[in-house]
């Protein structure tokens, strides 16, 4: 627990931190909290001591840790308002009658992208739109079968799998047909679900080496997942242009996870939880000096999750207040 003074001080670090990108010293801070350097010298020694604040290798002042920041976003965070161009801009597209909710959410989803110079993303799911309608295995030699999931909507991903030595095609056939018996007509989004809790623990009675078998159904509705989800990326360039991100080795490392399938994954692991959320850093499982806050929303039917990503020094109040802003709007609050 901190008492006031300590997180005041930590509150002053963080936005201080935010607002200048440098490492908040002491002296800075004795006018705002009406105390010495030499206290606030002292509380800071503390909350460092505690993993709220750590030291800048190039500077005395301090900056805040994931700790910090954790703690700042879940007891000193307050929401900001918004400002009234902000919102006139999201207002804008709203007041368009003849826009889908989709389209709506992408295009206010690119105006938050340019109004914090973050990283927005667009996630659609809606769990109707795309049913299990078959899964099909085909085998290719000894040791190499093909998974092909079909839908009820026409779509067909399939994904090769080269299998152990101790494998049993016919047992990864008898499975499917399992599946198409007991899972056919089920969301494709919640195939994995079923798999888990109603196929394996059939197959685990009557196959050997049931998980091999398990896990080749389950890569193939994951990857289906993967590259089937709707989504829309906007500003992905806007968190290279971050201070963060001052050499040409994070701008290089930052540009590769942008481009690669960590990125996709880290989207896709986006959860639909109704409340807000917020990662940071190492909980992003992408990149540990980036944050991301999400949230999902309904409306008419449809459903998705929108997000913002920037970095560990986010302006997290602003960030909010905006997401929860087009929430509110999307379904008409």
């Amino acid at each position: 627990m901190l008492d006031e003074r300590k997180k005041e001080l930590l509150k002053e670090i963080v936005e201080n931190y935010v607002k200048t990108v440098k490492p908040v010293g002491s002296k800075s801070l004795c006018k705002k909290l009406k105390c010495s350097s030499a206290t606030i010298r002292n509380e800071m020694a503390v909350l460092e001591n505690m993993g709220y604040i750590e030291k800048n290798h190039i500077s005395s002042g301090r900056i805040p840790s994931e700790l910090g920041y954790r703690y700042y976003v879940e007891n000193l965070m307050k929401p900001k308002d918004l400002t009234g161009e902000d919102m006139l801009k999201l207002q804008t597209i709203f007041s368009n009658k003849e826009l889908q909710v989709s389209d709506a959410v992408a295009k206010c989803m690119e105006i938050i992208s340019d109004l914090t110079n973050y990283t927005s993303i667009v996630l659609g799911k809606n769990s109707n739109d795309n049913l299990l309608q078959q899964i099909n295995i085909i085998t290719l030699d000894s040791n190499k079968v093909v998974a092909i999931v079909c839908t009820d909507k026409g779509i067909v991903e399939n994904k090769q799998f080269i299998l152990p030595s101790n494998s049993n095609v016919a047992e990864i056939v008898r499975t499917s047909e399992m599946i198409n018996k007991m899972l056919v007509g089920t969301p494709i989004n919640k195939v994995a679900e079923k798999l888990e809790f109603e196929i394996k623990p059939i197959i685990a009675q009557q196959i050997k080496n049931y998980e091999t078998v398990y896990n080749i159904f389950y890569d193939a509705f994951n990857d289906f997942l993967m590259h089937n989800t709707n989504i829309h990326v906007s500003g992905r360039v806007n968190l290279l242009k971050e201070p963060e991100y001052d050499n040409t080795e994070d701008i290089k490392r930052i540009a590769s996870k942008l481009e690669d399938e960590s990125f996709r994954e880290m989207v896709n692991s986006i959860d639909g939880n109704e409340e807000l959320q917020i990662y940071i850093g190492e909980e992003t499982n992408f990149d540990d000096n980036v944050t991301v806050i999400k949230r999902k929303y309904k409306s008419n039917g449809e459903e998705g999750t929108i997000a913002i990503i920037g970095p560990k020094r986010m302006e997290y109040e602003r960030v909010v207040s905006l997401l929860n802003y087009m929430v509110d709007k999307i379904e008409g609050k």
